[in-house]
């Protein structure tokens, strides 16, 4: 693992957002599913592709909170363009977990 500074961490912005839309990805190479997430006024809804079947469905995801970097440039994921990265980790079978707030905190908090 490689060392950072703490100015590097500071550069990296994760923040917290509710889910206001998910839909099945149809495009996609791997079976992902389409977000819209609310980071609150300053931020807006941004759109992510995120490959969580394994333990999420989209209907069930609307209303959740989740932690996300708000500040890496767009990706294209099929006919989609992901303008977030939603945080997980590994759970002992390598599908992911999502991260979220223990408590309800204001969408577009900021992690530090």
């Amino acid at each position: 693992m490689e060392p950072i500074t703490f100015a590097d961490f500071e550069k990296v912005e994760i923040r917290a957002g509710t889910i206001v839309d998910a839909q099945p990805h149809p495009t996609a190479r791997k079976p992902s599913i389409q977000l819209w997430i609310d980071f609150g006024p300053q931020i807006g809804t941004k759109r992510s592709a995120a490959q969580i079947t394994v333990h999420y469905s989209a209907d069930r995801l609307i209303g959740r909170q989740v932690m996300a970097v708000v500040n890496f440039p767009p990706r294209r994921i099929g006919d989609f363009e992901s303008e977030v990265l939603v945080l997980g980790v590994p759970d002992e079978n390598g599908a992911v977990v999502l991260l979220k707030p223990d408590l309800k905190v204001p969408d577009g908090g900021k992690m530090f």
